[in-house]
């Protein structure tokens, strides 16, 4: 019988995701110490892990399931173009890229915090539209478009809600765990930005203003 590793790695870390995600639900010394905490980063404790850790943890179960569904849906477009190793590094650096944009947002604000894996979520989807940009999505599982035109709106719509403050969301992590998996794609496959230059440029644009806001903040 041969292992698949390719097919069973997103399954394991679905499967890793939701066992602490549980945990969190019911223990909330667990959820208190491991969730993103600008204080506990930045402050006296300087827990970097948290960087990491706070996205193993979930707020309900439709977070949770709406996040691994998204992840199981489109890591298979990575793994097979790209390989592993590749998909793993999009994953993890768009957590930790999203972690650290949101800590320079809300540096002053040692209260804030955040939990979930979106992240490195949004970074390996914007990584398949990357490298898909005409695959069909849709919002909300209606109003089918190609993939890049979903990914302009998406990402100018996060800009503006991360800088008018809209919603209990972390529009800052969507956006720098995005950044990553566009960035990183172009990185592993450089023959997309030739090939696909239009709709790269066109995703990139709502990430300029992005950019120019974030460094108009500091």
């Amino acid at each position: 019988m041969n292992f698949d590793i390719a097919g069973i790695l997103p399954i394991i870390i679905i499967a890793l995701t939701t066992i602490t995600s549980i945990k969190g639900f019911g223990d909330m010394a667990f959820f208190d110490r491991y969730k993103f905490n600008v204080g506990a980063i930045l402050g006296h404790s300087k827990q970097w892990d948290r960087l990491l850790t706070s996205a193993t943890l979930h707020g309900d179960y439709m977070h949770l399931i709406f996040n691994m569904y998204t992840f199981y849906i489109f890591s298979p477009y990575i793994i097979k173009i790209l390989g592993i190793w590749q998909f793993l590094a999009i994953y993890f650096l768009a957590i930790i890229a999203g972690g650290l944009l949101s800590l320079f947002v809300h540096r002053k604000e040692y209260y804030y915090s955040a939990i979930g894996a979106s992240g490195g979520v949004v970074g390996v989807l914007f990584a398949a539209i990357a490298l898909y940009p005409q695959m069909t999505l849709g919002v909300m599982f209606v109003l089918p478009m190609p993939g890049w035109l979903f990914g302009i709106i998406y990402l100018a719509y996060s800009v503006y809600a991360m800088h008018k403050g809209h919603g209990n969301i972390g529009h800052d992590a969507h956006l720098g765990g995005a950044a990553v998996g566009l960035i990183m794609a172009i990185v592993f496959m450089p023959s997309i930005l030739h090939r696909h230059i239009e709709y790269i440029g066109l995703m990139a644009l709502p990430l300029i203003v992005l950019a120019y806001l974030v460094l108009k903040r500091k």
